[in-house]
This record gives C-alpha cells, sequence and structure tokens, in this order.
C-alpha cells in the first residue's frame, strides 16, 4: 500500500482573479473528482482561468474549470468542462449564498492545492475591481519592483 503525502503542495492558481478582483475572504473546499480527473490533475492539467461557482439546491458547484483528459484513460475520461461539486458544510453555504445575492459579490476559485494527498480549492469571495483599481495596483506592484531593483544595485 503507498503511504499517503502530507503537507500541502500547490496545483495551480488563477492569477487573472487576483488582477480582476478584490478578494474580501478565503475560504477551502473540497472537490467531488473521478479517478482520471485527479491523474490528470497531479500531470498538471488544469486551468482556473474563467472559473466561478454557483449554489444550486443547497449545493455549490465550480463551473468552467478545466481538467484536461488523462491521456491514458480511455472510456473513463469526463467531459473536461462538466460542473464539479464542491464540499463544504450546509452552514457555509447558505452563508456564502447569502453574501452573493445580497453584497454583489462573486465566489471565484483562487487555487488548487494538494492536502495530506486530497484535491482542495481555495475560494475566495470577491468584488470587482474598477479600472481605476487594477492601474493602481498595476502602479503599485511596478513601483516595488523598482525599488527592489535599487536595493539590489546598491547592495553590489
Amino acid at each position: 500500500m503507498a503511504a499517503k503525502q502530507k503537507g500541502v503542495k500547490e496545483i495551480c492558481s488563477n492569477r487573472k482573479a487576483f488582477h480582476e478582483y478584490f478578494v474580501l475572504e478565503r475560504f477551502e473546499a473540497g472537490i467531488e473528482l473521478c479517478g482520471t480527473e485527479v491523474k490528470s490533475i497531479r500531470a498538471g492539467g488544469v486551468n482556473l482561468k474563467d472559473s466561478y461557482c454557483t449554489v444550486k439546491n443547497g449545493e455549490l458547484f465550480v463551473r468552467s474549470m478545466h481538467i484536461s483528459p488523462y491521456e491514458h484513460g480511455n472510456i473513463f475520461n469526463r467531459d473536461p468542462m462538466r460542473p464539479r461539486r464542491l464540499l463544504m458544510h450546509k452552514r457555509e453555504i447558505m452563508r456564502l449564498n447569502a453574501r452573493v445575492m445580497q453584497d454583489g459579490v462573486a465566489l471565484i476559485p483562487l487555487g488548487l492545492y494538494f492536502k495530506d494527498s486530497r484535491v482542495k480549492v481555495e475560494l475566495g469571495l470577491c468584488k470587482g475591481k474598477k479600472l481605476h483599481d487594477k492601474r493602481d495596483s498595476e502602479a503599485e506592484r511596478q513601483s516595488k519592483r523598482d525599488m527592489e531593483r535599487a536595493m539590489k544595485g546598491a547592495n553590489d
């Protein structure tokens, strides 16, 4: 029997989400996958770009998350864009749904990672950025980069 992996290993992150949204809160959720999808994720065949979460009948689903078909999986492969159920407590799902309906915020997957050999999704309760907010954050990032370069040049 194989030994279980310990620790946290990041698989991918949704960098576009950090550009498009302010992250207000973060949550961890499990995800319901089939075997070939897990193998494909281990190989790095996952894309979170443009994915989002919805609540339907008291269950939380992630939509538009692309998991590439496993190349050795033949008939067991599933649709790469199918909605996948997220695993959270009913109270948490209802609280998140109330916030999304009331405040005009969105529930966006920020990252995917292994936690002790289980695939977990990091969700963010996000509010959309306006164009000037995106420019401000880009200018701040650029100035930070310039300061780091100047400090590195001064130390040499």
